[in-house]
């Protein structure tokens, strides 16, 4: 339940399979990651020319990686429905003509949006170089990517067998309690998965990753320290180069331009909006430097690798 004043808003199922796709559709960067780029339905086929359509597709450009979406309810049988829908569309997504349809559709997005040409641009792509930077990704092996409303047994085992990896996301509905035409949609925080293959070697299940760090753990670990300084130098794609500063305090929060926030990227989204820029999300873990200059991302990697040598 959230309360809002007088108001509560409870959980309640999706109307359909088609709302949820569209939920994440409408909100893909905030599931994965603030350099991926969602593509659309469209059709694939396997190598015996059975045809299959795909949720959507995203390109993860900082990670270098791609998804095969399949937005899903609960409710679907994983054995029944899931499990042979997906199994058809890794065999179909594997095919080098299917890398050159996504790589041909993110190319002309590209072409007519500002944001995604800054994306490129911030992550040293040049123009000239993206069809080779987007070769490179679709070469890899393709990650699942489901967005669900609920995770069962059945399908945490069920991607456990799989040799491709899988990760998946608890999108999440909410309505108001006596006015349930207002909708409020859950989203993971940080872009986190609940469930996720790519991370943890089998056996292993209790390793850390980055996802698990937050900017206390940093602090209680002596990797950064309260009232720190973290500076974040910006430039839109067309405007002048401004640095950022954000002052960090023991819960973990950073005050910047007079604002606390939560997380180092709820902190870089604000910078960027106030230099004018028009991007929704951004990777604070990349973005904030600490006072030798060094990205907060490379902090939380060696307090990992930290945690972890002393787990074993």
């Amino acid at each position: 339940m959230i309360i809002l004043r007088d108001r509560k808003f409870i959980g309640a199922p999706f109307n359909s399979e088609q709302e949820i796709e569209r939920v994440v559709a409408e909100n893909s960067e905030y599931i994965f990651g603030p350099n991926s780029i969602y593509l659309p339905k469209k059709l694939i086929h396997s190598p015996e020319g059975f045809g299959t359509v795909p949720d959507g597709f995203v390109v993860d450009l900082a990670n270098k990686q791609w998804f095969v979406i399949e937005a899903e309810l609960s409710s679907h049988s994983v054995w029944g429905h899931i499990a042979p829908q997906i199994s058809k569309q890794i065999t179909a997504a594997l095919r080098p003509s299917t890398h050159a349809l996504l790589t041909e559709l993110v190319v002309n997005l590209v072409k007519e949006d500002d944001t995604l040409q800054e994306m490129f641009s911030e992550l040293g792509i040049e123009d000239i170089d993206i069809r080779q930077a987007l070769t490179q990704i679709f070469q890899t092996k393709p990650i699942v990517g489901i967005p669900i409303d609920a995770v069962g047994p059945d399908l945490r085992e069920w991607a456990q067998t799989l040799k491709t990896d899988v990760k998946l996301w608890i999108v999440r509905k909410l309505v108001e309690f006596d006015n349930p035409d207002n909708v409020l949609y859950e989203i993971p925080e940080e872009y986190k998965p609940v469930f996720d293959t790519t991370k943890k070697e089998e056996g292993d299940e209790f390793a850390y990753t980055t996802d698990d760090v937050t900017l206390v753990d940093l602090i209680q670990h002596g990797f950064l320290s309260t009232n720190d300084v973290l500076r974040f130098p910006y430039k839109p794609r067309h405007g002048d180069k401004t640095q950022f500063e954000a002052q960090l305090s023991t819960d973990g929060t950073l005050l910047v331009l007079g604002k606390e926030f939560s997380s180092p990227s709820y902190a870089a989204v604000y910078c960027i909006q106030t230099a004018g820029s028009k991007r929704r999300t951004i990777n604070g873990w990349t973005a904030w430097r600490d006072k030798t200059g060094a990205p907060i991302f490379e902090l939380r990697e060696k307090l990992v690798k930290k945690l972890n040598s002393n787990h074993q």
